[in-house]
């Protein structure tokens, strides 16, 4: 579950980088980017799985419950790094005064 809900958000977050391509401003690119990077070591992960026997995919509520837990962290790195980059300059306007 933590490959199908990884690959569903690298395949949102591309679509949504790739119309507001002109722009980049919001670094949609680094966001998706990490989300493609996840569903590849998920992707190497079933591979191992199948070669220790068992099933590609791992269906549990456990399963589901970590992939959105990846998702969550993406988004909370991808806002993080967009924090500190200030694509428009929203903290740089603030001065403050002693």
């Amino acid at each position: 579950m933590c490959l199908l809900i990884t690959l569903l958000a690298a395949v949102i977050s591309t679509i949504v980088w790739y119309v507001n391509a002109p722009k980049r401003q919001l670094g949609l690119g680094t966001l998706s980017l990490m989300y493609w990077g996840a569903a590849l070591m998920w992707t190497v992960d079933g591979f191992f799985r199948v070669a220790e026997g068992e099933p590609f995919l791992d269906l549990s509520v456990n399963d589901a419950l970590l992939g959105l837990l990846i998702v969550i962290c993406g988004l909370v790195a991808w806002l993080l790094i967009l924090l500190y980059n200030d694509p428009k300059k929203v903290f740089k306007t603030f001065q403050f005064k002693n």
